[in-house]
């Protein structure tokens, strides 16, 4: 297999737009046939947000359905059973206890649905978790989270790049580690809400096994010049 289709699959890119036409018309521009299309709640939210997720799994597509679930343990179990029926490829679960993913194990038994745990979102600051009476640092506290994912048997760990290194060396195989807050060092964004940010090459090193692009891929002026500049920046720190 050629070395840049491994690279193209570690790529997650985060079709956030507000209509679902005009995300599957984007996603088909980009034609990254191995990359990982990303929808988020926003997409999720539309009228046609859960049949985009349907559409695009049976076009054949890996579909990563970024739904962030945490809810009582018996609607997490069914919530995860509807995104398998869909064909998903990933869903997110918080990783805030061991019932949450557990109910998510359960959801998804049966199926080929990976399951990612949110461990903490990469806006996150030292003095919002604080304001929210966690005393515990960023790291400790995402591997704390990364532990009930493991133990109940997730695919991965959502977590900054930050974290990366810290996760592989506690988990090594384990756990994928899934990187958001990916800002290639080219490219800007306009308003970035991102705290905790890495570069591609930078993430991969560190021992992501994928990387979630948003922003720099949807608003570049050439998205798929964009797109391909990133999969080389991965190919190139394998």
């Amino acid at each position: 297999m050629p070395f840049e289709t491994e690279a193209e699959k570690k790529l997650i890119v985060a079709l956030d737009f507000p209509y679902a036409d005009e995300a599957a018309a984007f996603w088909h521009r980009l034609a990254l046939p191995h990359a990982v299309a990303k929808i988020g709640l926003e997409l999720l939210m539309t009228a046609d947000g859960v049949a985009l997720v349907k559409r695009l799994a049976e076009g054949g597509a890996s579909v990563f359905v970024d739904a962030k679930l945490y809810d009582i343990a018996a609607t997490v179990e069914r919530a995860t059973a509807r995104v398998a029926a869909l064909g998903a490829a990933f869903l997110t679960v918080h990783a805030q206890d061991d019932a949450t993913v557990a109910a998510a194990v359960r959801g998804a038994a049966g199926s080929p649905l990976k399951l990612l745990g949110i461990s903490l979102l990469t806006n996150a600051r030292p003095e919002s978790l604080a304001g929210q009476g966690i005393t515990l640092s960023a790291s400790d506290l995402v591997l704390t989270r990364a532990g009930f994912a493991a133990e109940a048997g997730f695919h991965g760990i959502v977590s900054s790049a930050l974290e990366a290194r810290a996760l592989k060396s506690a988990f090594g195989s384990r756990l994928a580690v899934v990187t958001p807050g990916i800002r290639p060092a080219s490219a800007s964004v306009v308003g970035d809400d991102q705290a905790r940010t890495a570069t591609p090459a930078e993430a991969i090193a560190a021992g992501a096994d994928y990387i979630v692009v948003g922003r720099p891929i949807t608003r570049a002026a050439d998205p798929n010049a964009a797109a391909r500049a990133i999969v080389a920046e991965i190919a190139g720190a394998l």
